[in-house]
C-alpha cells in the first residue's frame, strides 16, 4: 500500500496514551458479540428460508433470487467502491510537492491526523459505499431480471413507434444504470475534491490559481462524465413522457409533445457540448468555457424545461384545450382500454321495463339462485352456531363458491373453520405451538333460502336457529352433509389458512408414540376430542441440534432446544397464510386480496389469483391500485410488492395458484398465455409455473373471474367506456362506481350471481361477477355490468357485458336503499325489531336483470342487542321492481307481495309458508302456514307453550352435547317469548286478516300452483 500512496510522510507527533488494555478488551469483546448476534440472526433467517423453499419444491426460486442479488450486490458495490477509491488515490498521488511542508489552507492538523491511517480511511469509506451501493443494486433484482428475460409485446406505442416491451422491460433498467453512473461520478467528484483540498491541490484562501493543474484535470474529467451521464438521463426522460401522470391524462399531451419533448432534445445536445468542454479543460486549464457551458445548461433547463412549457400551456393549449388535446386523449383512451383488457367489452342499450308482468312461478324460477346470505353479515352466525370450540374461527368476510349438488349448480357461502390462537384456554408454549396446531373442516350455507331440493324455501319467521335462511351444508353438529356428498368427502384438517398460528411444531418421535395435536372429533363421534399427527411434508424438518438452534434464533424461542416435543422427526410449519406463501414462491406476482377455499380432489385448497402489473405501459391511465380496489368488503392492503408505489396502468390475471390447506403445497398454473410479462418471469424462474393444461377439471370448476381485476376494470371503464375524445374531455356520459349504501365513503362491492343476460339466446344462467354504475356525482342508475366468471366456459369466460340505460330515471343503489328505508310497510315491520330488543342489519343490496327490467333484492337480518352470543338471523327479504316494493319472510313471499303491489294477482307456486300480506305484511307466522287466530290471550298461551317446549328440547340437547341444537332451540324459545311480549301490548282479538295475512296460507305441495287469498 505504501507504493500506491507514495512515500511515507514524516512521522506524526506522539499520540496521547492509549486506554487501558482491559477497557480495550471489553470494547472489542462487546463489539464482537454484537456483530456475532446480528450475523447469527441474519444467517438463521437465511438458513431457515432456504429450508422453507427446498421443502416446498421451490429451491431454484430461492437460488435464483439469492445469486441474482449477490451478483448485483458485488457488481454495483465493487464498481462504486473501486471508482471512488481510485479517484481518492489519484488525488493523493497528484497532490502538490509542498504537501505536508506547510499549512497553506488551514488543513494541516487534519492532514497530520489522517495521513498515518489514510489507507484504513480509504478502505473504510470504500466498504461503506460498497454496502450502500450493493444494497441498492441488489434491490433492483426484479428490474434486472425483467430486462434480462423480457421480450417484445408485439405492439408499438403511438408516440415513438417503439415496441411496448422497451418501456416495460428495458427503460427501467437503463434508468437504474444511468442514475447509478451519475451517483458514482458525484461521489467520486466529492471524494477527489475533498482529498485535493486536504492535501493542498485546492486552496481557496490563496490568491492566483486556486487549483493545481492535476486537480483541475481530474475534477474536469469527473464533471464531464457526470454531465455526459446527465445527457443520457435527458435522452431516457423523453421516453418517460408516455407514462407520466398529468392533470388531464397519463402520457404525452400537446405541451409535452410540442414543448417538453423538444426541450429534452435540446438539453441533451447542450449536455454533450458541456461534457466536451469539460473534457477539453483537462488540457486547456481554463474554467471559462466549461463554466459558460454549465451555466447555459442550467439556464436552458429552467427556460426550456419549466418556463416555455408553461407558456405553451397557458397561451396555446388552455384557450382551445379540447381541440389541442383531442389526438392525445384519443391515444390515451386506446392505450388504457388495451392495458386493462377493456377493448372487447360489449356495451348495449337497455331500456328496463318498470312493469313486472310475470307470474310468481316465473319470477320464482328466475330468482331461485339469488344469494340472500351476505358473506360479511352472517359471519357471526357461522361463529356462534358452528365454531364448536372457542379456539376455532372463520374469516371476517366469508367466500362464495359453487358446487354441483344433485346435478344443479348451487352457490354456497363458505368459511374454513380455522384455529384461533386467542381462544386457546391455556396459552402455554406447548399448547400454542404443539397441541393447538390446526383448524378443521369447512362450514357452508346455501347462498339463498332453498334447500337441497332447490324448491322449498325456509320461512325465516317460523324456522329455528339452525334453519333461518341458512341451510347448513357441512360441519360438526349440522344435520346436512350436502357438501361432503357433493365432493365425495375430503381431508378436513386445515394447517394452512388466513388465521393460522405464527408457527407450529408437529410430528411424533416415533410411529408408536402418543399423538398430541388436538383434533376436532368426527361427526357423530361420542368422543369429545381426538388427537392426530401431521403427516405432510411441511415447511422444514427440525432434524439435529443445528437446525434447532437456527429455529430457536429465528423465532426467539429456547424451547426449540429444550422441549421434548421437538425431536428429529418434527417439522416446523410457518409462513402459513396462503397469500404470503404464493408471494414467496412467486415474488413477481401481485396476489388477489381474497383467497377463497374449495374442495378439490378430496382436499381443501385455497385458490388465489396472481396478477402481473406495471406502471410503464405507454399512454395508459395510471391509478392507485388501493383506490381502485377499495370497497366495503375489501381487506386492508399493504401495497404492491412488485412496484415502488401502488400505482399501475397495466394488469393481467396471469396465474391461478392453489395452496393445499393440509400440507401447504403451492402450485402455480399459467392462465393468461399471451401476457408478455408472465413470459419474462417464466424465463427468469423456469419450471415454477405449470402449463394451463395441467389444471384438472375439478379445479377448473372452482376457478372464477378474480375480484380485484374486475374492480380495477370497472373503475377504469367508468370513464373509458366513452371512446370519443370530445365527449371524454367534457365528461359527457361519465360514470362512476356507486358508494356502498350502508358504508359511507367506500365503493359498493361487486357480487357473484347466477344471471340470465338479457338478449342472449338460451335459458342457461351465467355464474357472473356483477356491479352497477351511476352517472358521475349522481345517484341514478347508469348501467349494469357483469363478467362471465365460469372458467369452464372456454369461449365465454371473461366476457364483460354492459347494459347501458338510455335515461337517468332508474334509481341507483343509494336511492333504492332510501326508498326501502322510507317505505311505510317496510318501516312498520322493521320497527318490530326495536320492540323485541333487536336491531335490523341490512345485507348486500343486489341488482340483477329479471324479465326485461332490473330488480333490487336486499336481505334484512335481526340481531339481538346486548348479547355477546347473538348472531344475525335472516328475517325479511326486500325486493323492488320499477316503482313497486315487496317484503316477505322469504324471497318468494317478497316476490308475491311485489306482484300484488303492482296490481297483479300472483299465481302462487307451492309454498310451505304462510301467505304474504297484500300491503307488505309478513306471512302467517305459524309453522305449516297456520294463520294466527283467536284472542290475544289464546295466542300468548300458544307462544308460551312453544317456548316451554323449546326450552325442554334445549335442555335435552345440551345434555347430549349437541351445542348447535341447543342454540337453535333457545332461539326458538326466545323468539316465541318476544312475540308473546309484543302481543301483551294489544288488547284486540286477532283474526285471519290481522297483520296483513292472507287467507291462512294453506299448505300446498311443492311445485303445485294455488291461488292466494284476498289481499290483506
Amino acid at each position: 500500500m505504501s507504493e500506491t500512496f507514495g512515500p511515507e510522510p514524516p512521522a506524526a507527533a506522539p499520540q496521547a496514551p492509549a486506554t487501558s488494555g482491559r477497557s480495550r478488551a471489553l470494547v472489542i469483546t462487546a463489539g464482537v458479540l454484537i456483530a456475532l448476534f446480528f450475523a447469527l440472526t441474519t444467517f438463521s433467517g437465511f438458513y431457515t428460508d432456504r429450508l422453507w423453499y427446498v421443502s416446498g419444491g421451490y429451491g431454484e426460486v430461492f437460488s435464483t433470487m439469492l445469486w441474482t442479488r449477490v451478483a448485483l450486490f458485488f457488481v454495483f458495490g465493487l464498481v462504486m467502491a473501486a471508482v471512488v477509491a481510485l479517484n481518492v488515490v489519484l488525488a493523493y498521488r497528484l497532490r502538490p510537492v509542498f504537501a505536508g511542508m506547510g499549512d497553506t489552507n488551514g488543513m494541516g492538523r487534519y492532514r497530520d491526523a489522517i495521513t498515518p491511517i489514510r489507507r484504513w480511511v480509504v478502505l473504510g469509506v470504500a466498504v461503506v459505499l460498497a454496502l450502500f451501493s450493493g444494497t441498492s443494486g441488489a434491490g433492483a433484482w426484479r428490474t434486472y431480471l425483467l430486462w434480462r428475460n423480457g421480450n417484445d409485446f408485439g405492439t408499438e406505442d403511438a408516440q415513438f413507434g417503439r415496441d411496448i416491451g422497451f418501456f416495460v422491460f428495458d427503460l427501467p433498467w437503463l434508468h437504474f444504470l444511468v442514475d447509478f453512473a451519475m451517483a458514482v461520478f458525484v461521489v467520486s467528484l466529492l471524494a477527489a475534491a475533498l482529498t485535493h483540498y486536504l492535501y493542498g491541490g485546492i486552496s481557496l484562501q490563496t490568491p492566483g490559481d486556486r487549483l493545481t493543474g492535476a486537480a483541475q484535470a481530474q475534477l474536469s474529467l469527473l464533471l464531464g462524465l457526470f454531465v455526459l451521464a446527465k445527457g443520457a438521463d435527458y435522452w431516457l426522460d423523453r421516453f418517460d413522457l408516455v407514462s407520466q401522470s398529468g392533470a388531464l391524462i397519463t402520457g404525452i399531451t400537446y405541451t409535452d409533445d410540442n414543448a417538453v419533448l423538444p426541450a429534452k432534445n435540446i438539453l441533451l445536445g447542450i449536455s454533450i457540448i458541456c461534457a466536451v468542454l469539460f473534457f477539453l479543460n483537462v488540457w486547456r486549464r481554463t474554467w471559462m468555457l466549461p463554466s459558460v457551458g454549465i451555466a447555459l445548461l442550467a439556464l436552458s433547463a429552467i427556460l426550456l424545461g419549466v418556463i416555455w412549457p408553461g407558456i405553451v400551456q397557458q397561451f396555446q393549449v388552455n384557450p382551445s384545450e379540447p381541440d389541442r388535446e383531442r389526438p392525445y386523449i384519443e391515444r390515451n383512451i386506446e392505450a388504457t382500454r388495451a392495458a386493462y383488457d377493456l377493448t372487447d367489452v360489449e356495451v348495449e342499450g337497455y331500456t328496463p321495463d318498470t312493469q313486472i308482468g310475470s307470474s310468481l312461478a316465473s319470477l320464482d324460477d328466475q330468482t331461485k339462485s339469488v344469494p340472500l346470505v351476505d358473506p360479511q353479515v352472517v359471519r357471526p352466525a357461522f361463529e356462534q352456531t358452528q365454531q364448536v370450540r372457542a379456539y376455532y374461527s372463520v374469516a371476517d368476510v366469508l367466500d362464495v363458491d359453487r358446487y354441483d349438488i344433485d346435478g344443479v349448480d348451487r352457490a354456497l357461502v363458505l368459511g374454513v373453520r380455522e384455529l384461533n390462537p386467542e381462544g386457546v384456554p391455556d396459552p402455554s408454549w406447548n399448547n400454542l405451538h404443539t397441541v393447538y396446531t390446526h383448524g378443521n373442516g369447512i362450514i357452508a350455507a346455501y347462498a339463498n333460502q332453498r334447500d337441497r331440493d332447490d324448491d322449498a324455501q325456509i320461512d325465516t319467521e317460523t324456522a329455528g336457529a339452525g334453519d333461518v335462511g341458512i341451510e347448513w351444508a357441512q360441519g360438526t353438529n349440522a344435520g346436512e352433509q350436502d357438501l361432503a356428498d357433493a365432493t365425495g368427502g375430503f381431508e378436513p384438517r386445515v394447517y394452512y389458512g388466513e388465521q393460522s398460528p405464527n408457527y407450529s411444531v408437529v410430528g411424533k418421535p416415533s410411529e408408536d408414540a402418543t399423538a398430541v395435536e388436538l383434533n376436532l372429533p368426527a361427526v357423530g363421534s361420542e368422543v369429545d376430542d381426538t388427537t392426530t399427527t401431521f403427516e405432510g411434508d411441511g415447511d422444514a424438518g427440525v432434524g439435529g441440534v443445528f437446525n434447532q438452534l437456527m429455529f430457536a434464533i429465528k423465532f426467539g424461542e429456547p424451547n426449540f432446544l429444550l422441549s421434548e416435543r421437538v425431536n428429529e422427526n418434527s417439522r416446523v410449519l410457518y409462513d402459513r397464510e396462503p397469500a404470503l406463501r404464493v408471494e414467496k414462491v412467486a415474488p413477481w406476482l401481485t396476489v388477489d386480496s381474497d383467497p377463497y377455499p374449495a374442495v378439490v380432489d378430496g382436499r381443501i385448497v385455497w385458490i388465489l389469483d396472481g396478477y402481473t402489473v406495471t406502471d410503464r405501459y405507454p399512454l395508459a391511465e395510471r391509478e392507485s391500485f388501493d383506490e381502485m380496489t377499495d370497497d366495503a368488503l375489501a381487506p386492508e392492503t399493504t401495497g404492491l410488492q412488485t412496484l415502488p408505489t401502488d400505482e399501475i396502468n397495466y394488469m393481467r390475471n396471469a396465474v391461478k395458484a392453489t395452496v393445499d390447506a393440509y400440507d401447504g403445497s403451492v402450485t402455480l398454473y399459467e392462465w393468461d398465455t399471451e401476457d408478455p410479462i408472465l413470459q419474462a418471469w417464466k424465463g427468469a424462474f423456469p419450471g415454477t409455473v405449470e402449463p394451463r393444461e395441467e389444471i384438472s377439471d375439478e379445479l377448473l370448476r372452482h376457478l372464477r373471474y378474480p375480484e380485484d381485476l374486475f374492480k380495477v376494470q370497472r373503475y377504469q371503464f367508468a370513464r373509458y367506456h366513452v371512446t370519443d375524445p370530445g365527449d371524454w374531455y367534457q365528461g359527457n356520459n361519465r360514470w362512476e362506481v356507486p358508494e356502498d349504501p350502508d358504508v359511507s365513503g367506500t365503493f359498493q362491492p361487486p357480487y357473484r350471481l347466477f344471471i340470465d343476460n338479457p338478449g342472449v339466446a338460451g335459458d342457461e344462467e351465467d355464474f357472473s361477477l356483477t356491479s352497477v354504475y351511476v352517472p358521475y356525482r349522481k345517484n341514478n342508475l347508469a348501467s349494469f355490468v357483469s363478467v362471465n366468471s365460469d372458467a369452464t366456459d372456454e369461449e365465454g369466460y371473461g366476457d364483460m357485458r354492459v347494459l347501458e340505460l338510455p335515461n337517468e330515471q332508474t334509481p341507483g343503489p343509494a336511492l333504492v336503499a332510501n326508498q326501502f328505508a322510507s317505505d311505510p310497510d317496510v318501516a312498520d315491520l322493521l320497527a318490530q325489531f326495536n320492540r323485541s330488543g333487536a336491531r335490523p342489519v341490512r345485507g348486500n343490496l343486489l341488482t340483477l336483470p329479471v324479465n326485461d327490467g332490473l330488480m333490487y333484492v336486499q336481505p334484512v337480518y335481526a340481531l339481538r342487542e346486548l348479547s355477546d352470543a347473538s348472531f344475525p338471523i335472516l328475517r325479511y327479504v326486500l325486493t323492488k321492481y320499477g316503482d313497486n316494493i315487496g317484503i316477505g319472510s322469504t324471497l318468494r313471499d317478497s316476490l308475491e307481495d311485489l306482484i300484488r303491489s303492482s296490481g297483479i294477482t300472483p299465481e302462487q307456486t307451492g309454498n310451505n309458508n304462510g301467505g304474504n300480506g297484500g300491503n307488505g305484511g309478513n306471512g302467517g307466522g305459524n309453522t305449516g302456514g297456520e294463520a294466527p287466530t283467536g284472542t290475544v290471550a289464546e295466542q300468548i298461551d300458544r307462544l308460551l307453550q312453544r317456548a316451554e317446549n323449546a326450552f325442554n328440547a334445549a335442555d335435552e340437547a345440551i345434555a347430549d352435547g349437541d351445542l348447535g341444537e341447543y342454540q337453535r332451540q333457545v332461539t326458538i324459545a326466545q323468539d316465541a317469548i318476544a312475540e308473546a311480549l309484543d302481543l301483551t301490548g294489544s288488547g284486540d282479538d286477532v283474526d285471519d286478516s290481522s297483520n296483513g295475512s292472507t287467507d291462512g296460507g294453506t299448505d300446498v305441495d311443492p311445485g303445485t300452483d294455488a291461488e292466494t287469498g284476498d289481499e290483506g
